[in-house]
């Protein structure tokens, strides 16, 4: 409680807030992670699905399209818990300045986030684009394709290649999203970390591009992680009551003194 009571104190006194979101927060939606045993990558291994393999082996495309056959249900029924809600609470005191997300399944938006506050670093599941003329397709009408018996789906428009719009091993992180978090993380006066392992660079960097920028940083995450001795608070417990325990003390704390 003493921790909870120190980042409420924190929130209280900071007025442009960055959130770094990773895979944690959303495991608590029911949306599987990638590294966690009975993750993704226990049922697919990353090294067959690479952007470069993706682009050279229809092999590689079908795999890849397969996964998102399977994977597109569960984040499309997917729905905002505990965490991502209360997140939208700071949102609703006008501390939030913006959220960095790992995560590609627009939870964050369905919390009542703005969608031009969302930085979505590694993309989005929830379109599909043409890698040759750039047109983006919702991913409900290319699962209506797959599960019709489509194995690799093509533009519509120009028969090229398309890929589920995120960010695949082997392809750089888009300029214009890095930039813009880059710039939010070094411009906040708080950063926190929620959910994140902190490993998948060059996201990974953000927390300490704040630190490094005079902001305080805030870590709460299950396991510890690397950068938690750069941290001013670090919380190893469940997410979503975390961050609810949190809002609730800076709205009693807040109403005390006036």
């Amino acid at each position: 409680m003493d921790k909870i009571n120190t980042v409420a104190d924190i929130i209280r006194q900071s007025e442009k807030i960055v959130i770094f979101t990773g895979a944690g927060i959303s495991t608590e939606s029911g949306i599987p992670d990638f590294r966690s045993p009975g993750g993704i990558w226990d049922q697919y291994d990353p090294n067959e699905l690479t952007y470069q393999k993706f682009l050279s082996s229809q092999a590689s495309r079908e795999k890849y399209w397969e996964r998102q056959k399977t994977l597109w249900p569960i984040i499309a029924a997917a729905m905002p818990n505990a965490g991502h809600r209360a997140i939208s609470e700071l949102h609703k005191m006008g501390k939030l300045d913006c959220i960095i997300t790992q995560d590609g399944d627009s939870l964050h938006q369905k919390s009542g986030i703005p969608d031009e506050m969302v930085i979505e670093l590694h993309g989005t599941w929830t379109r599909a684009l043409c890698l040759g003329c750039g047109r983006k397709y919702p991913s409900e009408e290319i699962q209506v394709r797959l599960e019709a018996g489509e194995k690799v789906p093509l533009c519509e428009e120009c028969g090229g290649i398309m890929k589920p719009d995120v960010i695949q091993f082997g392809q750089a992180l888009p300029e214009k999203e890095t930039g813009e978090a880059q710039r939010r993380a070094a411009g906040c006066d708080l950063l926190m970390a929620c959910g994140s392992s902190l490993v998948v660079y060059p996201a990974a960097q953000m927390p300490l591009l704040a630190k490094d920028n005079g902001a305080k940083l805030v870590i709460i995450n299950l396991m510890p992680t690397t950068h938690d001795r750069y941290a001013d608070v670090v919380i190893n417990e469940k997410l979503g009551q975390t961050l609810t325990e949190i809002i609730k003390q800076v709205k009693a704390k807040s109403k005390d003194r006036g």
